[in-house]
């Protein structure tokens, strides 16, 4: 099953998803431009557009084979599928999450609700990188990834996140930096 993502085009918001207001936006990106001094690039051959904290790990995505849609598809399903469930178990006491998509509606993400929703919630904005910049993040941005996608990278980052997350990524997916480091 391909995951669903629906992007804003006026269509309703669902399950877990909620618009952040204008105030909790500029916090949010305000907060995390201090934290990772994000410097958004449009080249792939660019530095980095954050510092990438300790602990992380970063995630290469680029040995999919071109033209084969059916891996990108999969690795996509399962990246989406395994974050889920890793915000879902790790941060069972409170599973929402900020998602912040560059030039784009900030959300709140409820990981409860949209893994109770089942297969049929959509995502309004992937995990996987793909399109541009995204994060998704506690409130103070101590855990979650970024992707980066003219790398075609996904940084997690947090103690949880990298023990969890990163942990299982890191099976079957190359790592190209370890805390930042090559």
């Amino acid at each position: 099953m391909t995951t669903r993502v629906t992007h804003d085009h006026g269509t309703p918001l669902t399950a877990g998803w909620e618009v952040l207001d204008e105030m909790d936006h500029r916090r949010a990106w305000a907060l995390f431009d201090e934290k990772f001094r994000f410097e958004p690039r449009a080249a792939k051959d660019s530095a980095l557009s954050i510092v990438e904290p300790v602990p992380s790990l970063t995630f290469d995505f680029r040995p999919t084979p071109a033209g084969n849609e059916s891996a990108w598809i999969a690795r996509n399903d399962a990246v989406n599928a395994e974050a889920l469930r890793c915000f879902v178990t790790e941060f069972a006491d409170n599973p929402v999450f900020i998602v912040l998509d560059w030039q784009h509606q900030s959300h709140s993400f409820d990981a409860g609700s949209h893994a109770a929703a089942g297969p049929a919630a959509e995502w309004r904005k992937p995990v996987y990188p793909w399109g541009d910049y995204c994060v998704f993040a506690r409130d103070d941005f101590s855990e979650g990834t970024f992707s980066q996608p003219w790398h075609n990278t996904l940084c997690v980052f947090g103690d949880r996140m990298v023990s969890t997350l990163g942990r299982t990524l890191s099976t079957w997916l190359p790592v190209l930096r370890t805390d930042g480091q090559c």
